[in-house]
């Protein structure tokens, strides 16, 4: 009887003990087969046992597989049965904002040969992520206090022997997840010192704990002197639902996420840009160029549109390249 177990990323993940980017990388690399189920990537236990004995040093290549791999583990899976199509290019498309997932249904519809995945990690780790080759389109919002600028001296300092393009996606508000009524008057970063004040903070590398940090360093207060500053969250929604629960006073993220939650009041605080970053390899030439096309469209920006809080006036702007 064949197995006809198959599993997430996020399980693979968690039973090779290896992070999620690692194995869309694996993925992308044809050494872990794979196939969609909607927008979902899936691994058949067969091939995920194929990959560990080819990792083990069992087989040597797929010519070997006959001679020592059991045949109900080679059996034709929906990836194999039309390899040429589905392995022809997959990008991983990393970051957590929704107009994400709407630039990767545009790249899916307008490159066939494309298949979009996406990865939900912070600014910092997007960065890292293309630095190893984890990843191909990272978005990136990490406030440089001392230049009061956006993402490229990050860009600069990380990516020194490497070409890459930076292009802006789009503009949105940051500020402070507060109770509804706000009965300690946050109005501003200053305001953090308030006795008592409780924070819920977003995981290291995170945009939004970049920009506290920054905001933290710039107002010369010490993080160590603030309730809740290692209590973490990973996402905006996450830490408005805490804020809304009661069980924190405050905490940093986007409007939309406030918006969602709807039981919390949000202060406005900064306007942060939010920037796509693409290595220009030889072999990534060809989609970047689709890529910028996508981002310059009227249909992208039309369905971007309908979202409250974007503001679009420079999406698609290419701001810096080497």
């Amino acid at each position: 009887m064949t197995n006809d177990t198959s599993y997430t990323t996020e399980e693979i993940a968690k039973l090779l003990k290896i992070s999620k980017l690692t194995v869309y990388d694996l993925i992308k690399k044809g050494e872990l087969a794979s196939y969609r189920v909607g927008k979902q990537m899936r691994v058949d236990a067969s091939d995920l046992e194929t990959y560990k004995l080819r990792s083990k040093g069992k087989i040597a290549n797929a010519a070997d597989n006959a001679a020592v791999v059991p045949k109900e583990l080679l059996r034709p899976t929906r990836q194999t049965m039309n390899l040429s199509h589905t392995l022809e290019r997959q990008i991983v498309i990393t970051g957590q904002d929704i107009s994400l997932d709407i630039l990767a249904k545009h790249i899916e519809k307008q490159m066939p040969s494309i298949r979009p995945l996406r990865s939900f990690v912070g600014s910092m780790d997007s960065l890292v992520s293309m630095y190893r080759g984890e990843s191909d389109i990272v978005s990136t919002h990490l406030l440089d206090g001392d230049s009061h600028s956006y993402n490229i001296p990050y860009v600069r300092k990380l990516f020194v022997s490497q070409s890459v393009i930076v292009v802006h996606l789009l503009a949105r508000s940051a500020g402070f997840y507060v109770v509804k009524g706000n009965p300690l008057g946050l109005e501003g970063w200053s305001d953090l010192t308030k006795p008592g004040l409780r924070l819920i903070n977003r995981e290291k590398g995170s945009g939004a704990r970049v920009l506290l940090d920054e905001q933290l360093r710039l107002h010369h207060i010490d993080p160590s002197s603030l309730m809740g500053y290692l209590d973490e969250e990973n996402s905006h929604l996450a830490i408005a639902g805490k804020v809304a629960a009661g069980a924190a006073d405050v905490g940093i993220g986007i409007e939309n996420a406030a918006r969602i939650v709807g039981s919390v009041d949000y202060i406005p605080l900064i306007q942060e840009q939010y920037d796509l970053v693409m290595l220009k390899r030889p072999e990534n030439r060809e989609w970047i160029e689709e890529v910028l096309t996508i981002l310059q469209s009227k249909a992208l920006h039309h369905e971007l549109q309908s979202i409250h809080g974007y503001d679009l006036q420079r999406t698609g702007q290419i701001l810096f390249e080497n």
